[in-house]
């Protein structure tokens, strides 16, 4: 019976609006390709400019993803299994980054962490540390953005884990510390690496919360996606090269979570 639905054709009044989505999301990326100077491609890229942005984003998304794990897994552990009191109020909280305009995560991090911020006054008055506008700005910005993206991929897979092995562990004599090493992160590795790579793109593409808490400084704070806003002013040509950088980028993730999102398709 499913094999037969499978092979059912698509009704006309939903093959059109769909056909309409595809070509709606499919041609700008075409339209990019064509538009590609691929002759240039190579010295383009060896520009000093263009090699910079590079470095610095994948540095600065690496970084994130890095962040992010640490925080961001036992974050997920205490969403999905504690018996915390307002866990759905601190998933909200959580998962607002993923619903605020990205320019006003970075004006709340301005907020904190700026110069006369909560937070920053005190550490610019104690050690002279002043953090907007510098490469660790790009750093908490992404991580602010993208952490998110993290903690529901591992949320999710905590869930979806059997929990009978957990328990077995414990009546074997297992603290819940060593629980969660031997057990735990093994049975939810894959969503961790789900995660961690959903987590590391949306990092590698952060743009309004990067400008507006780090600004676009070349060599210091000018991501990819910065360096692509500067040159379509100036140089199409270069902001058409690191666009198609970046799609390679977003083109390899999906590839990497291919499996996960068809394997059981």
């Amino acid at each position: 019976m499913s094999a037969r639905r499978e092979g059912a054709g698509v009704p006309v009044p939903l093959m059109v609006p769909a056909a309409l989505g595809v070509v709606f999301l499919v041609l700008p990326v075409v339209g990019l390709l064509v538009s590609t100077p691929w002759a240039q491609l190579g010295p383009r890229l060896a520009e000093p400019g263009v090699g910079e942005a590079l470095r610095l984003s994948v540095v600065s998304a690496t970084l994130a993803t890095a962040v992010s794990l640490v925080l961001g897994v036992p974050l997920a552990w205490v969403l999905a299994r504690s018996r915390l009191r307002g866990r759905s109020v601190l998933r909200a909280l959580v998962t607002v980054p993923l619903v605020l305009p990205p320019v006003v995560g970075g004006v709340a991090l301005f907020l904190v962490l700026g110069r006369q911020g909560l937070v920053g006054q005190w550490l610019d008055a104690a050690f002279g540390l002043t953090i907007p506008f510098t490469t660790t700005a790009v750093v908490i910005a992404e991580t602010f953005v993208a952490m998110p993206f993290l903690v529901i991929s591992v949320e999710g897979a905590l869930r979806a884990a059997d929990a009978r092995f957990e328990d077995a562990a414990a009546t074997l004599g297992a603290d819940r510390w060593t629980t969660f090493r031997r057990v735990t992160l093994p049975l939810v590795a894959p969503g961790i690496a789900a995660g961690a790579v959903l987590c590391w793109a949306r990092a590698l593409g952060e743009f309004g919360a990067t400008i507006t808490f780090a600004g676009n400084f070349p060599g210091t704070t000018q991501t990819m996606p910065l360096a692509v806003y500067l040159a379509l002013q100036r140089d199409p040509d270069a902001a058409i090269v690191l666009s198609l950088v970046l799609l390679a980028v977003s083109l390899a993730t999906l590839l990497l979570l291919r499996d996960r999102w068809l394997g059981r398709v």
